[in-house]
C-alpha cells in the first residue's frame, strides 16, 4: 500500500488543500490517514479511483 502527501495528492488532484478538506468532510473525496500529531497522507489506490470515478461520469 502506497500513500501520498499533500504535495503529491495537490499534483494528482488539482484541488486546493482546503477544497481537499471540504470534500472529505462531505464524503466526497477519500479520507486522509493520520500517521502522527502532524503527518497525514492518503491511499495512493484510493485517490486513483476516484479520479477515475471522475473520468469515468464525464
Amino acid at each position: 500500500m502506497k500513500l501520498v502527501n499533500k504535495r503529491e495528492l495537490k499534483e494528482m488532484v488539482l484541488y486546493s488543500p482546503q477544497h481537499i478538506a471540504r470534500l472529505e468532510k462531505a464524503g466526497k473525496f477519500p479520507k486522509r490517514v493520520m500517521l502522527g500529531p502532524n503527518r497525514v497522507g492518503w491511499v495512493k489506490a484510493e485517490v486513483l479511483d476516484w479520479l477515475q470515478s471522475r473520468l469515468d461520469a464525464r
